[in-house]
């Protein structure tokens, strides 16, 4: 994640002191020495939606051999003891879990902060009210556009009314919500929207994502932004960013799963604002890009260990037959000791590019999508080579 509020700002909110801490880019086994990462468990597989691209291909059905509720309660208990700080209930659809609500108090209860990514339609203000009182730091609702184009995205109509509903419940009741939208070239164009919303309904935070090409994601690669897209969207985010905080406006934004986002900001300030560019590339090297593998990981509904949530097809072990800090810790698989030191085992433009100490050579997922080759260049790098310094 790469916090633009931080960046251009430096007003403070949770997840900084996650993301930029001294020598935070060092540590190989979590968000820093001492501390394991940040953890999505997609706890059900089972959802009421089907969005077009979601990376675990979820449907409303049951699903069979998921951790049952003992198996989910061990499962925390190792992550507190791994220091986890981190556990984001994902999906499917977690609400549709029955124990959720025991899951994520047991979690705050050993000390790792539970946050939730839903699709909203299940939270009304007596949902919203038991998700604070049990200590969820942050609830997470998927909103990728105006009502037309989130319901076609969702596969449901009224899927955006009852998203909305949910947020609305959320700022009701106090409990900290934000939106959650998946950029591609069907809804672009309504992110000017979303920030709109934002401060319509007094909602906190927003987090747009880059489309990565996994699940039914994998089909969309030609939905993906073209280069001078990609560059649009950044700089909209940017000025509208800057926007709210000239007016006082107290919101965190970040984006997503696209670590050409850090130089292009760092480049645009560098113009625009040199002073601040400076701070930019500091707070930026202390990240240190993408960490999956390192300071973030993936349980899946069975189990099952991934490097992040979008590679699920690689598995490193099972929590049911190991701890989740021995999986993590155990170098024997050659994919996760590569992410842990992969600078060496990057190609095309990623290796050679001069920006790894800030990008780290972004998501392989897209690049194995497109190439076969999880070591290859990014596709969705939009930065040209002069910029990168490799013309």
């Amino acid at each position: 994640m790469i916090s633009v509020t931080k960046l251009l700002t430096d007003a403070p909110n949770f997840g900084d002191g996650l993301r930029y801490e001294p020598r935070a880019r060092e540590a190989r086994n979590g968000v820093s020495e001492g501390r394991g990462p940040v953890v999505v468990w997609n706890c059900t597989k089972t959802c009421n939606l089907s969005c077009v691209h979601c990376y675990a291909r979820s449907e409303a059905i049951r699903y069979e051999n998921e951790l049952t509720h003992e198996e989910g309660m061990a499962l925390i208990g190792q992550l507190a003891d791994f220091k986890v700080p981190v556990l984001l209930f994902s999906g499917g659809e977690p609400l549709l879990r029955p124990d959720f609500f025991e899951l994520a108090a047991r979690a705050a209860e050993l000390g790792i902060r539970p946050t939730i990514s839903t699709n909203g339609t299940r939270i009304d203000e007596a949902t919203a009210a038991r998700l604070k009182e049990i200590g969820v730091g942050y609830v997470g609702v998927s909103l990728d556009g105006n009502e037309e184009t989130h319901d076609r995205f969702r596969g449901k109509k009224g899927a955006y009314a009852m998203a909305l509903r949910g947020i609305r419940a959320c700022v009701a009741t106090g409990q900290k919500v934000g939106l959650r939208f998946t950029i591609t070239k069907d809804n672009f164009r309504d992110i000017g929207s979303v920030f709109d919303l934002m401060e319509r309904e007094n909602v906190e935070r927003a987090c747009f994502y880059h489309l990565v090409y996994s699940g039914r994601g994998s089909a969309m690669v030609d939905r993906d932004l073209s280069r001078e897209e990609s560059r649009a969207v950044m700089d909209l985010i940017v000025d509208r960013t800057l926007d709210f905080r000239k007016r006082g406006l107290e919101k965190e934004i970040l984006t997503v799963d696209n670590h050409a986002d850090a130089v292009y900001l760092y480049l645009r300030a560098k113009r625009e604002n040199p002073e601040r560019a400076e701070k930019i590339l500091e707070l930026l090297k202390r990240n240190g890009g993408n960490r999956s593998g390192m300071a973030f990981g993936n349980v899946d509904s069975v189990g099952n260990v991934h490097p992040d949530q979008f590679t699920q097809y690689i598995t490193l072990g099972n929590v049911r037959e190991r701890s989740f800090g021995e999986i993590w810790t155990d170098l024997s698989n050659p994919v996760l000791a590569g992410l842990k030191d992969r600078k060496p085992l990057l190609k095309g433009r990623c290796g050679r590019c001069p920006w790894l100490d800030v990008c780290n050579g972004n998501f392989r997922t897209r690049a194995e999508a497109v190439s076969g080759d999880f070591w290859a260049e990014d596709p969705a790098c939009y930065l040209t080579d002069g910029e990168l310094g490799l013309a």
